[in-house]
């Protein structure tokens, strides 16, 4: 009597084990904390469909793809405007360095220009006072000339060139002639040329010639 009590307890206990077992896979499955379906599905349908029960198996793998699916589409288009900025400033950049370079070649171009007018300007210049030396010593060589002869013979001469020359002349024989601290022959001369000229050369000898300095 006494085995028969202990065998049925036994039962009892394994009995309540197994029901508890099964309630706690049941529970698991359906919170979806455990994946049993293919292991107790075929045991557990009956009991799922007797209380009208779906287990949430799948709710971990469904949930975090989407989630990790979004995060990477988020960090795509971050990436994709950081790029973006990226290129508008490379673009921006590169113009700048397309308007840079066209002042360049401007300031190039002018101050190439500048140059040659320089040049030229220095070249004119130069042409100018070369005639201008060649002028001078050619005066200074009459005036010479001049100095030597007899007031007539020299007077003879002087009517021969154009109003400009024996003016040019004249200023340097008195130029020449205060250098020596001698009288000049130029009053002398012109009282020997005819009066209209005289007078006329007298007048134009009155104004202030221009240097070639000046007249630059």
């Amino acid at each position: 009597m006494a085995g028969s009590n202990s065998i049925g307890k036994t039962i009892v206990l394994i009995l309540l084990i197994a029901i508890l077992a099964i309630g706690g896979l049941l529970w698991f499955d359906f919170l979806g904390l455990i994946n049993v379906k293919n292991v107790t599905r075929p045991i557990l349908t009956p009991v799922y469909r007797l209380f009208h029960l779906e287990p949430q198996t799948s709710t971990t793998s469904t949930s975090t793809k989407p989630l990790f699916a979004d995060l990477d589409q988020d960090r795509l288009d971050k990436q994709r405007e950081s790029l973006e900025i990226f290129q508008q400033e490379l673009e921006k950049r590169e113009s700048d360095t397309e308007i840079l370079e066209k002042k360049n070649e401007q300031i190039a171009q002018e101050l190439e220009d500048r140059e040659k007018s320089l040049e030229e300007r220095e070249k004119t210049f130069n042409n100018e006072k070369k005639k201008y030396d060649d002028k001078e010593r050619n005066i200074v060589q009459i005036a010479a000339n001049l100095e030597g002869m007899q007031p007539r013979a020299a007077v003879e001469i002087l009517n021969k060139m154009d109003d400009q020359l024996v003016i040019d002349v004249l200023r340097k024989v008195e130029e020449r002639a205060q250098a020596n601290n001698v009288a000049s022959m130029v009053a002398y001369w012109l009282s020997l040329m005819e009066p209209e000229r005289a007078a006329t050369i007298q007048r134009k000898m009155a104004v202030k010639p221009l240097s070639l300095d000046e007249d630059d």
